[in-house]
């Protein structure tokens, strides 16, 4: 009976923590040379890796980029110009459409939409046989809904969907002070932002509750090992000063 109520308590304790993801907020632009460093760099090796089931991550595809109406259209202004336009409405549309399949367990929703952003960033402006790469990156990530996609971002729907990313985006800072920019637990911190860029499992880690992933344990082992014997250097000479 005991070990039956240990069972029962061990599974709620992980039911209780895969259900206490940290929060994540990216604002980026499809063509902005520094968030396709950001996004393939510093989140995506370890989101796609042990940070999976620990972070929730919303992706905001507009940055400073600016939008008017006239009557049922939407005119867009693009940071990087109107391919940048057109990126955008892809990746609103793919944030949008993308769905895991029921005999595809081994994906996720938020996989599968990291994956194909991951995929889109790094192509970038570089399209090696001149073609899109909206498919190839669907195709090569188990993306069964690309058809939707590019529907979707040739359309008055693709106009709706990046209006309300940059609605959000205007909500959050009108104008976005820089591209890309991070926000943990819908709280801002400038200073966490920018470490981020060069550093984000170092800040992301700060935010995840215990017990943490094996790569945030490693990371915290290691600057308290770094930070001990400095620390003994610094009492040392404070015992022989005094």
């Amino acid at each position: 009976m005991s070990q039956s109520v240990a069972g029962l308590f061990l599974v709620l304790i992980a039911v209780a923590n895969a259900a206490v993801k940290v929060p994540m907020t990216i604002y980026y632009e499809s063509l902005c040379p520094d968030s396709a460093k950001f996004i393939t760099e510093q989140i995506y090796p370890p989101v796609k890796g042990e940070l999976r089931d620990y972070v929730d991550i919303t992706w905001i595809p507009f940055g400073r980029s600016h939008f008017t109406t006239q009557g049922a259209d939407v005119l867009f202004e693009c940071h990087h110009g109107p391919n940048e336009c057109y990126g955008n409405k892809v990746h609103a549309c793919a944030i949008e459409h993308i769905q895991a399949n029921s005999y595809q367990i081994e994906f996720t929703r938020e996989s599968l939409t990291l994956d194909f952003i991951n995929c889109m960033m790094k192509a970038g402006k570089n399209f090696d046989d001149n073609v899109y790469p909206g498919a190839r990156c669907a195709r090569d990530n188990h993306i069964s809904t690309w058809e939707n996609i590019q529907q979707c971002a040739n359309s008055t729907e693709g106009s709706f969907l990046l209006k309300r990313h940059g609605e959000a985006t205007n909500q959050f800072q009108n104008p976005l002070k820089s591209v890309p920019t991070i926000v943990f637990k819908q709280q801002f911190d400038a200073k966490e932002n920018e470490n981020a860029m060069s550093n984000f499992l170092s800040v992301a880690c700060k935010y995840i509750p215990q017990p943490q992933p094996k790569i945030c344990m490693a990371l915290n082992s290691a600057v308290t090992t770094t930070v001990t014997p400095i620390l003994g250097l610094l009492g040392y000479m404070l015992v022989r000063l005094f």
